[in-house]
């Protein structure tokens, strides 16, 4: 018999806990978008090398940098966000970026100047988010500032890949890349000083008893 006042059904299960039981899949379309951007570099660095396709190759980064965005969209539009998802994305994006700056400076279409502060940038981020996890902190998030200079630097490099050629057209691509190179590098540049304040606070909350909540210290890695 139900008791009076009772709902007569069984507690449904805190959105908390539905949320987390989410979070520990493997198999979702963003996280094969990832693994897929892998591939799409891999064969991107033999097509500038081996054959020496410069515009397929062009294509194929531009494709893997697409799906950096696409990937980022369905995770959040179906619900397919995952822990598994929260480092693999990053990874990938700091994977095919380092390989295609790399692949392009080698190929002579961007100054090494250039290359080194993209690079330099990458590792300082990199060696950050290594020393925290050595150190137990909590994981920490992507920035949306951080994954909209990524994504811009990802537009641009295959672009200036693209230009590398003395035809007119390709010279009028090349300052157009210029152009949306500058803002896209202040951004990246912006998120990775963005990250010093949230490692303190990743840091401080490492040194929290056990169960206490870490939630108003999450922070985010650019």
């Amino acid at each position: 018999m139900r008791e009076e006042g009772g709902t007569g059904r069984e507690p449904a299960p805190s959105e908390g806990a539905a949320a987390r039981d989410g979070l520990d899949r493997v198999l979702t379309v963003p996280n094969l978008l990832s693994v897929a951007r892998l591939g799409l570099v891999a064969l991107f660095a033999w097509l500038l090398f081996g054959p020496d396709d410069r515009i397929l190759a062009t294509c194929l980064l531009a494709l893997a940098g697409i799906t950096d965005f696409v990937d980022g969209y369905v995770a959040r539009r179906f619900n397919q966000v995952s822990t598994l998802g929260k480092v693999l994305d990053p990874t990938a994006d700091r994977i095919v970026l380092a390989t295609g700056v790399v692949a392009i400076a080698v190929y002579g279409a961007v100054p090494a100047w250039l290359a080194a502060l993209v690079l330099g940038r990458e590792a300082l981020v990199s060696l950050a988010v290594l020393a925290l996890a050595a150190l137990r902190a909590p994981r920490i998030d992507v920035l949306w500032v951080g994954k909209a200079g990524t994504f811009g630097l990802l537009c641009c490099f295959p672009l200036f890949l693209l230009s590398d050629s003395r035809a007119a057209w390709a010279v009028a691509l090349r300052d157009a890349t210029w152009v949306l190179f500058v803002p896209a590098m202040a951004l990246s540049l912006y998120a990775a000083v963005s990250y010093l304040p949230g490692a303190r606070r990743a840091l401080a909350a490492r040194a929290r008893p056990t169960g206490e909540s870490l939630e108003p210290n999450r922070v985010s890695v650019p």
